[in-house]
């Protein structure tokens, strides 16, 4: 028999934020890359934002018959900006500066490089726990 008191929450181990630097076009006065803060999202958080970036797709001839589709570019930004701390993705200040009024169209701004976006995102799937990427599972549904 199991000891109940050992799923108890203040057993539960604490998720610590991460650090990246998702581009090396932005430096501090040493040159080296400015890291960003990511926090742990939640697996309610993450349905949400799932939800959100999921429609449903009319199925070709079939009147009345959809399925789902995730739009997995969105749900990666979606993710990328629902996790970050620093920078604030929100301030009105930091949008103005690259000439954009949401969130999303920022990361894409500041990470504009396509293959150090692909490693951001890579990176914030491993830190909020998903051991493949989406592409990958993809790939294996095509299989």
């Amino acid at each position: 028999m199991s000891n109940i008191s050992q799923f108890l929450k203040q057993n539960k181990k604490k998720r610590e934020n991460g650090f990246y630097a998702p581009t090396t076009s932005m430096t501090d006065e040493h040159g080296k890359p400015l890291e960003w803060e990511f926090k742990p999202l939640t697996s309610k958080e993450n349905e949400r934002i799932r939800d959100n970036d999921t429609m449903d797709i009319q199925v070709t001839g079939k009147p009345n018959l959809f399925r789902q589709k995730l739009n997995t570019a969105k749900y990666l930004v979606d993710m990328i900006v629902a996790s970050t701390v620093t920078p604030n993705l929100y301030d009105k200040n930091l949008q103005d500066s690259y000439g954009v009024k949401k969130p999303e169209d920022l990361v894409y701004e500041m990470v504009d490089d396509p293959g150090e976006y692909a490693d951001l995102c890579s990176w914030v799937q491993k830190y909020q726990g998903f051991t493949k990427s989406l592409d990958d599972k993809v790939e294996e549904a095509k299989n």
